[in-house]
C-alpha cells in the first residue's frame, strides 16, 4: 500500500516553487467490506516529508485494522442518536439527563452543521476556551466537557470516528500560580459553622424553631446528609433499635411542585449507606413520630400517607416538604441567632466534615459517612482543620530526633 503525494492546483511543472500545501491519497482497496475501492485523502501539509510521515502512520493503522471508515453524519444528527442510546442504556436520573441536554445545546451552537468527522482537537478546545471567555463557571464547563468525552468516546467505540477530539482537551485555570499573601489558605473554603456556632444554632432551633425545625437541623448536623436525602427520608429508613439511618434515595423536584416530585437513586453508588447516629437524635425522631401520628389521626384520609418523616401539614398534607422549605426555615433561624446569613443547609454537611476532622476521624471514614467516592471540597476542609495535627506530627518528629542526639 503506497501513497501519492502532490500539491493541489500546482502548475509549476518538474521544479516546484509555489507555496501551496502538500496532500496525499492512499488507495485502501476494498476496505471494511464496502465492496468498492476506498481512497483516503489528507491535505494541508507544509512539506512533502510531513505528508509522507502522516501517510505512513495512516497506512500502519490500516494494516493493523485500527482505521475505520468515518461517518458522514452531522454533529446534530449524531448527538440525537447518542443521547437516545445513553438514556436507554444507562437509565440516568432526570437531573443527569437535564445536564446532558444542556451540554449538547452548548456544543450545537458550535458544531450543529459540521460533520462529526471534521471536528478536530483544536475545534473542541476552542469551544472550552470560548465558554470560559463567556464567563461560565468552571464546574459548568467541566460538566459540559464530561458530556463531550462521553459523546465522542462512544463514537470512537462504535468505529464512527478514528480519533477522539476530546482526548487532549483541558480547562484553563486562572491565577493557578499566584499566591494570595493576605489569606492563610489561597483556596476559598466553603462556609461552615464552628463548633460553638453550631451549638448556638441548634439551641435556637430548639427554642425559637417552628414545627419540625429542631429535628430537621439536628438530623442534618449530626449526619451530614444532603438536603435531598433528608427530604426523601421515610420512617422505614430509621432503625430505632440499632440507632441507624439508611440513605437509599434522594428527592428530585426541579420545578418545586409539592405534588409532582420524584424519588431517585442516590447521587452515586457510594451515596447508598447506613449511618449510625447518636441516641439523642433517635429520641428527637421518636418524639417527632408521635407528634406526626397525632396529626395524621386528626387529618384522616386527607393525609397522603407514604411514610415521609418530614411532611407537609398545610395545603398538601403528607407530601414531602420542598428543599426550599428547609432553606427558608434555616434563613429564619440564622436571623434569630445573629449568625452568618450566607450559611445554607448544605453548610451543615461541611460543618459535619470539619467537626469529624477535629475529632480526629480519618478522611476515608468521613468520606464513607458522607457518601462520597471522593470529593475535593471535603478534602480541602479536612486538610484545613487538621493542619495543626500535621504541625504536631512535625514537632514530634523533631523532638524524637533531638532526644536521640543527647
Amino acid at each position: 500500500m503506497k501513497g501519492s503525494y502532490f500539491k493541489r492546483g500546482c502548475t509549476c511543472g518538474e521544479v516546484c516553487t509555489c507555496d501551496k500545501k502538500w496532500s496525499f491519497v492512499i488507495d485502501a482497496g476494498k476496505y471494511f467490506n464496502l465492496g468498492k475501492r476506498k481512497q483516503l485523502w489528507r491535505d494541508n501539509f507544509d512539506t512533502r516529508e510531513d505528508a509522507e510521515a502522516a501517510a505512513a502512520v495512516l497506512i500502519e493503522k490500516i494494516k493493523q485494522g485500527k482505521f475505520h471508515i468515518e461517518t458522514d453524519m452531522l454533529f446534530k444528527e449524531y448527538a440525537d442518536v447518542w443521547l437516545a442510546e445513553y438514556i436507554k442504556v444507562t437509565a440516568p436520573k432526570p437531573g443527569t439527563i437535564r445536564i446532558r441536554k444542556y451540554s449538547i445545546d452548548k456544543f450545537l451552537s458550535f458544531f450543529k452543521e459540521i460533520k462529526l468527522k471534521k471536528i478536530t482537537e483544536e475545534m473542541y478546545q476552542a469551544v472550552l476556551d470560548d465558554l470560559q471567555e463567556q464567563g461560565f463557571a468552571r464546574s459548568t464547563i467541566e460538566s459540559i466537557h464530561t458530556t463531550g468525552r462521553l459523546l465522542f468516546g462512544k463514537a470512537v467505540d462504535k468505529k464512527l470516528l478514528n480519533d477522539n477530539p476530546t482526548i487532549n482537551a483541558y480547562i484553563l485555570r486562572e491565577d493557578d500560580n499566584i499566591i494570595n499573601e493576605d489569606e492563610e489558605d489561597p483556596q476559598d473554603l466553603p462556609k461552615f459553622f464552628e463548633a460553638d456556632e453550631l451549638l448556638h444554632f441548634l439551641d435556637i432551633a430548639g427554642k425559637k424553631g417552628l414545627f419540625m425545625d429542631e429535628v430537621i437541623f439536628n438530623v442534618l448536623a449530626y449526619t451530614g446528609i444532603r438536603v435531598g436525602e433528608l427530604v426523601a427520608l421515610k420512617w422505614s429508613d430509621i432503625d430505632f433499635e440499632k440507632h441507624t439511618i439508611s440513605i437509599n434515595k434522594t428527592y428530585y423536584n426541579p420545578k418545586s411542585s409539592t405534588v409532582n416530585y420524584t424519588l431517585v437513586r442516590p447521587k452515586t453508588k457510594k451515596s447508598k449507606r447506613v449511618i449510625t447516629v447518636d441516641p439523642e437524635l433517635i429520641e428527637l425522631l421518636e418524639k417527632h413520630k408521635k407528634e406526626q401520628e397525632e396529626m395524621i389521626l386528626h387529618l384522616g384520609d386527607s393525609y397522603y400517607n407514604k411514610g415521609f418523616i418530614f411532611s407537609n401539614f398545610n395545603r398538601h398534607p403528607g407530601y414531602p416538604v420542598l428543599i426550599k422549605f428547609v432553606q427558608s426555615r434555616m434563613a429564619r433561624l440564622l436571623k434569630h441567632g445573629v449568625l452568618n446569613l450566607k450559611l445554607t443547609p448544605h453548610s451543615l454537611r461541611h460543618t459535619h466534615t470539619s467537626l469529624l476532622a477535629q475529632a480526629e476521624v480519618e478522611i476515608d471514614e468521613i468520606m464513607d459517612r458522607l457518601g462520597h467516592q471522593d470529593d475535593s471540597t471535603t478534602r480541602r476542609i479536612y486538610l484545613h482543620v487538621t493542619k495543626h495535627r500535621r504541625r504536631n506530627a512535625s514537632n514530634k518528629f523533631s523532638d524524637l530526633i533531638r532526644s536521640h542526639r543527647k
